[in-house]
């Protein structure tokens, strides 16, 4: 090669060479990996937002696939500027819930009292919020974020080693991996959250009582009505999806911490059964549904507290971090928010976690404790329409 090129390839890279301080980072920030331990609300929200970001994000699910069933949830306030954002607000407000309205019944199904106004799964019918199924909701999420992250189904994180350059993971079934960062979005009973940060009886705030949830075929004839009855101690709520063709359950009652040895499906089911055979009304018929149920659900209405939501390379989100309960009405939001405002400190911050991490539990905490306090102010009911308003909108989105 004749000298004349040689100066030229020396002077082009002699050129280069003081941009590589800014390259390097840009580089090993592009690249950083992120597991996410659950497929749920907030795990597929952070997926999506994390590969717009520019990070490489897995989600690894115990459960074979999408999880079915559940309740009706609220997406309310800020909440829905995230939707938006995402792309999502016209298919979250085209599978809304169409109730017309709900009323109270006694021990006997007499009709108490009725509204047209409100139901208690919704708040005000006239309201922006939307209301809709939980797998529905699911079902947009985890389509958005299966075309931007590797999903891995039927596997389960049972081990963390962190070190200064990132986490080794250990999996139930499949091989060891190594990542940059790990989040915990896998519920109130997070595995993540027992490995990083100890046991959960040093986080979980029992609230008092435990709900089931259910599916039932629509022997009740409801036409985007809702019915929710109570007696004593324990009660039903029960509403029509899927254009009428089904009924979902939510049968509630007081209780102490149920034994963690006995969450299994059936001997939640038979807890649940023995509870709601004291009821009269339908009972003898909801419980042949429930029995039937493929997708039967049971658990404490409980809170998660913790000073910190990370430790080291590892943090928490949605309700392994910070769950409000379904008597908040508000996990959902919390879900959606949290996995926005984790992604964006990441983000703003290079994907240096520790600053990260610090932005994100600055920014959220006081929106986690505003929708906390919803879950308390009114025991047995449902909070103030004031206090619900100040808590859906309790943080801005953008600093």
């Amino acid at each position: 090669m004749s000298t004349p090129y040689i100066q030229f390839a020396y002077t082009v890279f002699a050129s280069l060479i003081p941009l590589i301080p800014l390259i390097a980072p840009i580089k090993e920030f592009a690249m950083k990996t992120v597991l996410i331990s659950g497929a749920g609300v907030a795990g597929c929200s952070l997926a999506h937002w994390l590969r717009r970001g520019g990070f490489a994000p897995t989600v690894v699910e115990r459960a074979p696939g999408v999880r079915p069933g559940g309740q009706a949830v609220d997406i309310r306030g800020v909440a829905l500027d995230v939707v938006e954002r995402m792309g999502l607000l016209g298919p979250v407000r085209a599978a809304a819930t169409r109730m017309r309205g709900m009323s109270i019944l006694d021990a006997d199904g007499n009709e108490l009292d009725r509204s047209t106004e409100a139901t208690f799964s919704s708040g005000r019918l006239n309201s922006g919020d939307v209301e809709l199924l939980r797998e529905d909701l699911i079902g947009m999420l985890g389509q958005l974020a299966q075309e931007q992250a590797e999903f891995i189904y039927g596997d389960r994180i049972t081990a963390l080693d962190q070190d200064e350059h990132g986490v080794r993971v250990g999996f139930e079934h499949g091989a060891s991996r190594t990542f940059d960062l790990v989040v915990g979005a896998d519920g109130l009973h997070s595995a993540v959250r027992g490995l990083a940060f100890g046991p959960e009886a040093d986080f979980l705030h029992h609230l008092g009582s435990h709900l089931a949830i259910f599916s039932a075929e629509n022997f009740l004839g409801l036409d985007n009505w809702q019915l929710w009855q109570r007696d004593g101690d324990a009660g039903y709520g029960i509403y029509p999806v899927r254009g009428n063709s089904e009924l979902r359950v939510a049968f509630g009652f007081a209780s102490g911490p149920f034994d963690p040895a006995n969450r299994n499906p059936e001997a939640l089911k038979r807890e649940v059964a023995e509870r709601m055979g004291a009821l009269r009304w339908e009972t003898p018929r909801l419980l042949k549904a429930l029995w039937a149920a493929p997708d039967f659900y049971s658990d404490a209405m409980a809170q998660i507290r913790l000073d910190r939501w990370s430790r080291g390379r590892a943090v928490l989100l949605g309700d392994a971090g910070y769950c409000a309960s379904p008597l908040s009405g508000q996990g959902t939001s919390l879900a959606l928010v949290g996995a926005y405002v984790l992604a964006d400190a990441l983000g703003r911050t290079g994907g240096e976690h520790r600053a990260a991490f610090a932005e994100y539990q600055a920014r959220l905490r006081p929106f986690v404790e505003a929708n906390q306090a919803l879950a308390t102010e009114n025991p047995g009911g449902p909070a103030g329409e004031e206090s619900v308003e100040r808590a859906k909108n309790a943080i801005a989105l953008d600093v």
